[in-house]
């Protein structure tokens, strides 16, 4: 009777194991084999923006960006996240192609420009607004331009700008990264917050796809943009539905893990921001998970920074365009006429 027990035992023992450590296992395995063989990966992608879309090469390879209306130009660089795209820009385009001459970027790693496999760092996107700036004043002149840029992307366009300040009249960085409360980044210059083992855990073959599939089910999407909107009421449809296409593209995760593992912020990044010279507009919505806009003081004390909030999502131009437009043009006005 003692052996069958302990047989028995036994028998529970690996039942119970294997439901705690196979169990997750055969899951895992089982999306695996889900995402290579049921989920598209190459869908249709169409432009973001009703624009002329030009493609072109430079130091950060292969780029793409969408142009339209006449006029001063006003360059437009949408935000770093696992469904990035110049489609978080479209109210702005499509607001300022009236009046003057757009232009939205596609980032490398998002939209049409080269998603390959890749060192996506900080350089890369400073080389490519480089670039993108090359390619406007091949067309415009060497005129100082206005520029945009949303979360992350603000990070980068503050770099070039400190490096090449007199290619900027003005400054406009839309629910920037580095002003959470207690933050102090003034690490070494070019240093980041990541991690590149977490990197290169992410990009190994047997997951690193079908993890990022993962991220980007249309309810995992949905969940993000609520993050960003700060409720699903708020979220644009036509966001959330480009946003699942530019994400089932070949090598669409290489570039959101590079931001995933962090090594796309800039341990550096209050050395930089306190170094602008152009006039900077901080505006930033008050909702939502993507807004910590708490500690300005330092750059608010050097009076070139204009600091706006908004009562609305990250992205307060698609909740209250007029009010965003209207402050906007408050700004470029009374820094053009200061300059």
């Amino acid at each position: 009777m003692l052996i069958k027990s302990n047989n028995a035992n036994r028998r529970i023992g690996r039942g119970l194991a294997w439901s705690v450590i196979g169990a997750p296992i055969l899951a895992a395995l089982s999306w695996i084999g889900y995402s290579r063989l049921c989920i598209p990966h190459a869908m249709p992608l169409p432009p973001a923006l009703d624009a002329e879309r030009r493609t072109f090469n430079g130091r950060a390879g292969r780029l793409s960006c969408y142009v339209a209306g006449q006029g001063a130009p006003l360059l437009l660089i949408h935000s770093i996240n696992a469904a990035a795209s110049s489609y978080e820009v479209r109210p702005l385009f499509e607001h300022y192609r009236q009046s003057r001459r757009v232009y939205a970027l596609d980032l490398p790693g998002f939209g049409f420009s080269d998603r390959s496999p890749r060192d996506y760092n900080i350089n890369l996107y400073t080389d490519a607004i480089l670039d993108m700036l090359d390619e406007i004043t091949r067309e415009s002149g060497p005129t100082p331009l206005d520029a945009l840029a949303l979360s992350l992307s603000s990070e980068f366009l503050a770099r070039v700008a400190v490096a090449h300040p007199e290619r900027f009249r003005t400054l406009a960085l839309i629910t920037p990264t580095g002003f959470g409360k207690d933050e102090q980044f003034y690490g070494e210059p070019g240093s980041t917050r990541g991690n590149p083992r977490i990197r290169q855990i992410f990009e190994l073959p047997l997951w690193s796809r079908p993890f990022f599939d993962l991220l980007n089910t249309r309810p995992s999407a949905r969940f993000f943009l609520k993050q960003t909107f700060g409720s699903y009421v708020a979220i644009d449809q036509g966001l959330l539905d480009y946003d699942y296409l530019t994400a089932h593209q070949p090598d669409a995760q290489h570039a959101p893990y590079a931001f995933i593992s962090g090594m796309l912020f800039g341990a550096d990044i209050d050395r930089v921001y306190e170094a602008l010279d152009p006039p900077v507009w901080l505006a930033y919505g008050e909702r939502g998970q993507f807004n910590a806009i708490e500690d300005t003081a330092a750059v608010q004390a050097r009076g070139n920074w204009t600091i706006q909030p908004f009562a609305a999502g990250a992205l307060p131009y698609f909740e209250q365009p007029e009010a965003f437009f209207a402050a906007y043009e408050s700004f470029l006005q009374g820094a053009h006429m200061s300059r």
